[in-house]
């Protein structure tokens, strides 16, 4: 059940947390977007809902008839995967600094891009589909190719991780590269020019309508860059397990696990068709494994959904970021994240300070507001970290 509900102008808001703990600017976002039309029956708020650009980071929004760009977000198709190996605690070296050395000089991080597109990654099928994409992107092409099973930067991290039974997993978060952001971007600003969105109490939340040009030009585009972000995760996962088999010679892969969180799907709820939009959380159907990370320094989860239909089977993406990163920066020095990363392989300067655990909610109270929407099937904590 939903901790707390506020009301809306068309539908209510439902928060798996405490209204207080919410900024006001996320609780007006979450009521301008209870405002439009075209949403139905509810807005689904996540126990790590904070402000975002466009539309809360944490929102689950259904809608019929109508999508919400800014809903979905600028990094189309952002989500998790995680791997499950045979490897133990036993097995990891005493410092892990040369390993993640070679997983850095593998995977590209931040703006960097692989020099040549991969080869598994270039037969990738979906590149035939570049052409038909807005024409706007089509000088892209080749830096698509070349971002294609890299990192990126901000909160994207590949982690490795043990579990309480001391086994060693890998577990990556990234998203659709600049391509997907260029994507979002340019259709975030055809949508505000429409005409039906000039009287939207914030012109951020403007639509496409179904049956229009708009809407199929959106959707061709934004569901070729969901699969390019899980592609790019897949590149990513093979790139790091090529590092690991050097390391570990022994390795195998038992279980794997991915998951978007910030993406649109066609599902029925209520007894409805409608496109759900999770930006910042993850699908929880009832048996459907997820990922919740923590942050640096904090413990995350591998879940088993529950299937809340008062949630529209959704649950949190992540612990959610509980002040700005130019606040992080203000308020927290290299001290303060050397200590709250402490053993921890990973980096320690100005360029990750605003990534610092602190900046975050509490991810065991993140996980106890959701109690009712996840299961959980392994906890893990970072032993080592690489961020951009």
């Amino acid at each position: 059940m939903a901790i707390a509900q506020i009301k809306g102008q068309r539908v209510d808001v439902k928060l798996w947390t405490r209204v207080h703990e919410v900024e006001r600017s996320a609780l007006a976002q979450l009521r301008n977007i209870a405002a439009l039309p075209w949403v139905f029956h509810h807005v689904a708020a996540m126990p790590d809902v904070h402000y975002g650009k466009g539309a809360t980071v944490g929102s689950v929004v259904a809608m019929k008839g109508a999508v919400s760009p800014a809903a979905v977000g600028v990094d189309i198709g952002c989500g998790m995967a995680a791997m499950r190996t045979n490897l133990t605690a036993s097995d990891l070296p005493d410092t892990l600094k040369g390993l993640r050395d070679d997983l850095e000089e593998a995977i590209p991080v931040g703006f960097s891009a692989h020099g040549e597109p991969l080869a598994a990654a270039d037969a990738w099928p979906l590149w035939k589909e570049f052409e038909r994409l807005t024409p706007k992107v089509q000088g892209l092409l080749h830096k698509a190719r070349c971002q294609l099973g890299t990192l990126g930067g901000g909160n994207h991290f590949l982690e490795l991780c043990l579990d309480t039974e001391q086994r060693v997993w890998l577990m990556l978060h990234s998203g659709s590269r600049n391509i997907g952001k260029e994507l979002a971007e340019i259709h975030m600003a055809k949508a505000k020019k429409l005409a039906h969105n000039r009287i939207l109490p914030d012109r951020d939340l403007a639509v496409f309508l179904a049956g229009t040009p708009e809407m199929k030009s959106y959707r061709k585009d934004l569901f070729w860059a969901q699969e390019y972000a899980r592609e790019n995760r897949e590149r990513m996962g093979a790139l790091a397990e090529a590092v690991l088999r050097k390391h570990f010679p022994q390795l195998v892969v038992h279980e794997r696990i991915s998951c978007h969180h910030n993406y649109v799907a066609e599902e029925v709820h209520f007894g409805e068709e409608v496109l759900v939009t999770r930006k910042g959380a993850i699908r929880a159907g009832r048996g459907e494994m997820g990922i919740i990370p923590g942050s640096m320094g904090t413990r995350s989860y591998i879940v088993r959904g529950l299937g809340s239909t008062e949630s529209f089977q959704s649950a949190s993406h992540g612990a959610g970021r509980r002040m700005s990163r130019g606040e992080a920066k203000r308020r927290f020095t290299l001290k303060d994240l050397a200590a709250q990363t402490q053993g921890i392989e990973c980096r320690k300067d100005g360029g990750v300070l605003d990534e610092i655990p602190g900046a975050y909610k509490d991810i065991d109270q993140v996980m106890a507001d959701q109690h009712d929407l996840v299961e959980v099937a392994a906890e893990l904590r970072q032993v080592l970290c690489v961020k951009g």
